[in-house]
């Protein structure tokens, strides 16, 4: 064999064991989008985080999401079956009250299997474009029919869209 067909059998042989490796050798997922959602009509907003799969998750795998409380005091957490079957996952935390602008708020998942052992830790911070005060403090409208809520339009036409003075400033 000559010193060529040496080189190039190497060079081929590293770029077949390139290609079998993830690019996140953290994890079966990778970290795709993270958000504050205002939702106006009920009057609530949330955080969503969002997961790739890159690689298999055994059954019984579980999300703990630990996001940080914009109003204070401990996180809040969110306890979610992963389905082997899932290509994205989407984690979404409980209602937030106080949340502001360009402020980061910490995240952090881990994934953990039947055994709970934990397959992967994820970290990142969100920051929100909009400062929470935009929403009003009851749901705009009310009931199945999305009915106007009387709390907030009265009946004399006037509005009263509320505002949530216990957020520190």
């Amino acid at each position: 064999m000559t010193m060529r067909n040496i080189m190039l059998a190497t060079l081929i042989a590293g770029l077949a064991l390139a290609g079998c490796q993830r690019k996140n050798d953290e994890g079966p997922t990778q970290l795709t989008g993270r958000l504050f959602v205002f939702n106006y009509r009920v009057a609530s907003a949330t955080y969503m985080i969002t997961l790739k799969k890159i690689a298999p998750i055994p059954e019984g795998t579980t999300a703990v999401a630990e996001f940080e409380n914009p109003a204070g005091g401990d996180p809040l957490v969110v306890n979610q079956k992963i389905y082997t079957f899932w290509d994205k996952i989407t984690l979404e935390s409980p209602d937030l009250r106080c949340v502001r602008k360009d402020r980061p708020y910490s995240v952090s998942i881990k994934l953990v299997d039947a055994s709970d052992k934990t397959l992967q830790t994820i970290k990142t911070e969100v920051k929100s474009d909009l400062d929470q005060t935009v929403l009003p403090t009851k749901p705009l409208v009310v009931g199945p029919v999305y009915t106007a809520n009387p709390d907030i339009f009265k009946g004399d036409g006037s509005a009263d869209y509320g505002h949530d003075t216990a957020c520190p400033a």
